[in-house]
Parts: C-alpha cells; sequence; structure tokens
C-alpha cells in the first residue's frame, strides 16, 4: 500500500512538473499588442502566451507553437527579451544601470541544501510552486536530519540549481531509480549524461551576476545561456538574490512608461503655435 502511494505521488509530480514548463499561466495576446502591452503581462509572471494570427500578415517575432493550430505561435518572455537584447541601443539609458538601482533583485529565496534527496525536493517544490530553486551549501553546525527542506539562502554558499528543466529530460524508469539520490549527485549523473550524448555541456553552468552588474551584461547571461533567473551573489559567492525574466522585464516596462510620462509632461507645458 505504502508503494501505491509513492507511485502515485510521484507520476503525479511528473504531471504538474510537465504542466509548469509546457502549459503553465497561458494567456492569449492580439497581433496588435505593443511590446509593452506584451510586457505589463509578462512582467506579472506570465511566462508565455498564444498569438492568433491573422493569415494575410506575415513575418512575425514570435516562435511556432508546436504541435498547435497553425493559426497560432506562441510568444514568451525570453522572446521578448532576445527582441529587446537586439535593439539595446535604443533603450541603453536602463541597459546601463545595474539590476540593484533597477530594483530588479529580489531578495526573498527559498533554497534547498545539497544534501536534499531528490524526491523531497520535487515535492517541497511541487508544495509552495517553484520550478526552480538554489542549492546551497551545508553550515558546519547544521544536522542531516533535522533540516528543513525549504530554508532562506540569503548568505549561504551557492552551489547549484535544482529545477523543473532537470527532470524534463529524464525517462520516468529514471527517475525513480534516482529519487533517493541528493539533488547533486542527481545534476552529476545528467551532466555526465550529458556530456556521453554531446549536448550542449553551458546549459549546465551556473549563472550568477552580481548587486553592480549592468542590466545589459545580465540579459546577455540570460539569452545566451536561454535560463528564466540569475543568481545574484556577493564577491565571496554567497547567495543574495535572485533577477528573474519577470524582474528584468518589469524594470524596463517601468522605465519605459517613465520617460513617455516625461515626455508627455513636457509636450502637455509647450505653448501651441
Amino acid at each position: 500500500m505504502r508503494c501505491n502511494y509513492v507511485d502515485i505521488t510521484f507520476e503525479s509530480t511528473i504531471m504538474w512538473i510537465k504542466f509548469l514548463k509546457d502549459f503553465g499561466n497561458l494567456h492569449t495576446f492580439l497581433l496588435n499588442y505593443s511590446i509593452l502591452d506584451c510586457m505589463e503581462t509578462f512582467s506579472k509572471g506570465v511566462h508565455r502566451a498564444l498569438v492568433p494570427l491573422d493569415p494575410h500578415i506575415e513575418g512575425t517575432i514570435v516562435v511556432e507553437l508546436v504541435e498547435a493550430s497553425p493559426g497560432y505561435r506562441m510568444l514568451t518572455q525570453m522572446d521578448v527579451l532576445i527582441f529587446l537584447r537586439a535593439n539595446g541601443n535604443e533603450i541603453k539609458d536602463v541597459m546601463s544601470c545595474s539590476v540593484a538601482e533597477l530594483g530588479a533583485v529580489n531578495e526573498n529565496i527559498f533554497a534547498l541544501t545539497r544534501n536534499t534527496k531528490v524526491i523531497e525536493a520535487i515535492r517541497a517544490m511541487r508544495t509552495f510552486a517553484l520550478v526552480a530553486v538554489p542549492v546551497i551549501a551545508v553550515e558546519e553546525d547544521q544536522g542531516c536530519g533535522d533540516e528543513q527542506l525549504l530554508q532562506d539562502g540569503r548568505g549561504r554558499r551557492l552551489i547549484d540549481t535544482f529545477s523543473a528543466t532537470d527532470l524534463r529530460g529524464c525517462s520516468v524508469a529514471q527517475l525513480q531509480s534516482m529519487l533517493n539520490v541528493s539533488v547533486v549527485e542527481f545534476k552529476e549523473r545528467v551532466s555526465a549524461a550529458a556530456s556521453s550524448t554531446l549536448l550542449d555541456a553551458s546549459k549546465q553552468k551556473l549563472i550568477t551576476c552580481y548587486h553592480d552588474t549592468e542590466l545589459s551584461k545580465v540579459i546577455d547571461e540570460a539569452v545566451m545561456a536561454h535560463v528564466h533567473r540569475v543568481w545574484v551573489v556577493d564577491r565571496q559567492g554567497l547567495l543574495m538574490g535572485l533577477v528573474s525574466l519577470t524582474d528584468i522585464l518589469r524594470v524596463i516596462r517601468e522605465k519605459a512608461m517613465t520617460i513617455m510620462e516625461e515626455l508627455q509632461e513636457v509636450a502637455a507645458t509647450e505653448p501651441t503655435l
């Protein structure tokens, strides 16, 4: 009976992972939406949206939705970020600011220790609807048996990231065989398998920045590694926060809206001829 319970929990967890990564927070954008309109929704935590296409309009900037109707495309946070990066000269005032100066750093961080088992990590992430968590070192005075699964990660040494993306490439049988290993050992096995199949090793790299890192550099790192969050650390490698794509799009939009409002105020004060 105990085994049946574990199997059901595991299968439902797999469904949860697929839902979060592929179908969660699905919205719809119209073709006449501006980039600012899209950014408003994406800055609230929505990661992707369907765009119904006019068949007479060609050359959209969105990515085709696999296995969906040919009349729809998918636009993601990453697509918008890539577009903004390609047109960075037009928003260089915000791109040259640090992430801390822009208020893009989220300092509320739930973390797992390196000793956490995969099944425990999955259940904790499912409970709190987390798609990714930082993995931190175990402190010297911390016991192994009574530690909380999700801990405050601030000021702790960052060693890795554990995310739903790490689980997607594994078959059910592979996952079941590694449920009781630590998240660090799991990542090591996955990395070894990726190397043996000549997959891009850069995807295993830990992507970090500092509080004073320019936004443009953080965007470069996120786009090049195709990650949805960049961990903020201090010069000693201690975790201080994170910058997500949601945070990046939010601060860029806020800056753009502020500039637009200032221009409107100037225009309103100019005497009419």
